[in-house]
């Protein structure tokens, strides 16, 4: 499998997964990634991503690597040369199918969004959903993969812009801050207000904080 080709040193995610598949006859490959599995509020949001190989940007990498500056400038860069597919799963997904599944679908959808169907996706982690093309699961891909890591970067860009619209709607959790992860101060926020419509019943601080109300 190609996920298993490959060994190398650099530090850097490259080309060599989506070279070695090209070579053996796909004729596009796609990067699929995730961003919001852990928090307690707010959609996961999966993109599939099929960079053009003559027009890679530089400077790809893991999405949690870079800061938030450089995330936006290469977003811009994505969107401008590769095809780009965006899954987005709700909480009430999430609550119905669990976060595991929710993203799963999401990532079913991100490909289902881009203009091509990719001979191969190459899938962050150790699982694939089921896609209509066929699919590698690369552990760590987003340090490996620039497809991947392109993927991870629509995905992040995306979904902290959600938080952030969700944020002028219900300043009081301070969405914008924590993106709805579980700090200190999302749970606090939690505690006093109560859920909103956007956090996820089914994580426990949240039902915790459901509870509470209902007392």
């Amino acid at each position: 499998m190609i996920a298993q080709m490959a060994i190398r040193s650099a530090t850097q995610p490259d080309f060599t997964l989506e070279r070695a598949a090209l070579d053996n006859g796909a004729r596009l490959v796609a990067g699929v990634d995730e961003a919001g599995r852990g928090p307690l509020a707010g959609p996961v949001v999966a993109a599939a991503v099929i960079l053009n190989p003559d027009r890679i940007p530089q400077g790809l990498n893991d999405s949690k690597k870079l800061s938030e500056q450089a995330r936006d400038a290469l977003f811009a860069e994505i969107l401008a040369t590769a095809d780009i597919g965006v899954g987005v799963a709700d909480v009430a997904r999430i609550d119905e199918m669990n976060i595991l599944w929710a993203t799963m679908w999401a990532m079913a959808q991100a490909i289902g969004d881009l203009e091509q169907q990719p001979g191969l996706a190459l899938i962050d982690g150790n699982r694939c959903p089921k896609l209509s093309c066929p699919a590698d699961a690369i552990v760590k891909g987003d340090a490996k993969s620039v497809s991947v890591a392109a993927a991870s970067i629509v995905a992040k860009v995306t979904r902290d812009r959600i938080m952030a619209t969700l944020d002028r709607q219900l300043p009081e959790y301070g969405f914008a801050r924590h993106k709805g992860y579980g700090t200190a101060f999302h749970l606090e926020m939690l505690a006093l207000h109560g859920a909103s419509p956007h956090h996820r019943s089914s994580f426990a601080p949240v039902r915790k904080a459901l509870s509470a109300t209902v007392r």
